[in-house]
């Protein structure tokens, strides 16, 4: 049994999200081999090939996966025979790749697990993570993007997997990169950040999001906010965590003028310690928090900042 890891890879690093999936690899058994797709990426190959437990290294350096296109990249992965599993972070890239292989592989896609039974058998979130569903597949080759947040991450150094160049260049001609508008902050990146301030549709504007930067600074900690406060203006869509935003691990998180919606808590609730700050005692967020305060937020924030 041999299982495929298509690696997430940004700015020459893989990125952490790669290392919780060959977690999830390392649960289902077997040899795991990783595939880097990209153009020029040597160095993210030999820096995949340090991963514990990888036993191989698949580079598939191609101007035609330059931007890993999905199009592109698809057909490359369907085309790499022998494999038992195909796993990828189910992020952007990985929900947008998998389900063209699943296609192409003519088999049904398991989405999102965020644990291992057995080596068909996997558990994964359903109805907002209210209810987790037992699936079994007896696809020949079983088609699964990995929830990052379900496995611990393997080290990135201490192993020494053969790199392997893969000249295959699959360029569909469908679709091309335009361009891309990277937002810049000095802060960690949500997902993989150790704690995370989020405000919700209590902040009442974006201007008083001051308050959490303030604190989030001082924590070194990374700025969320729920749906309500993105679909009212206050942030730009790429702070929302929650079911149709980021899926939100960290040791600590803090949410702050947050309700907690269904849709939020599916985002955020396997946090390792969740604080509440609402002044609205009956506020659903205060059923999962560990800690809770009933509080006027534009009080409590700047006391607490003092306190950092």
């Amino acid at each position: 049994m041999t299982i495929l890891v298509i690696a997430e890879h940004e700015n020459g690093a893989v990125a952490p999200a790669t290392l919780n999936t060959v977690a999830a690899a390392a649960k289902i058994g077997g040899d795991i081999h990783v595939l880097v797709a990209g153009a020029n990426v040597g160095g993210v190959a030999e820096a995949a090939a340090k991963i514990a437990g990888v036993a191989k290294v698949l580079a598939a350096d191609n101007a035609a996966y330059a931007h890993q296109l999905p199009e592109n990249v698809a057909p490359l992965v369907a085309a790499l025979k022998g494999y038992s599993h195909v796993l990828a972070p189910a992020t952007s890239n990985g929900k947008n790749i998998l389900p063209r292989v699943a296609a192409l592989l003519d088999v049904d896609q398991i989405s999102e697990i965020i644990s291992v039974e057995s080596a068909d058998t996997f558990k994964r979130p359903i109805y907002a993570g209210n209810a987790i569903a037992t699936v079994q597949s007896n696809a020949a080759v079983k088609v699964i993007t990995v929830r990052a947040t379900g496995f611990d991450a393997v080290a990135a150094e201490g192993g020494s997997a053969a790199v392997e160049a893969v000249a295959a260049a699959h360029d569909a001609g469908k679709s091309a990169f335009v361009g891309e508008e990277l937002a810049k902050s000095d802060r960690p990146e949500l997902t993989a950040a150790k704690i995370v301030v989020s405000g919700g549709r209590g902040m009442q504007n974006g201007d008083n999001f001051k308050h959490l930067y303030a604190l989030a600074d001082k924590l070194g900690a990374a700025v969320g906010a729920s749906r309500a406060a993105v679909d009212a203006g206050f942030v730009p869509n790429d702070m929302q965590v929650g079911q149709t935003g980021k899926i939100v691990a960290p040791q600590l998180y803090i949410a702050v003028g947050i309700s907690g919606a269904i849709q939020h808590l599916a985002g955020m609730k396997d946090s390792k310690v969740i604080v509440a700050i609402n002044k609205d005692e009956e506020a659903p967020i205060f059923q999962v928090a560990d800690y809770g305060l009933v509080a006027d937020l534009f009080e409590a924030i700047p006391e607490l900042e003092k306190l950092v």
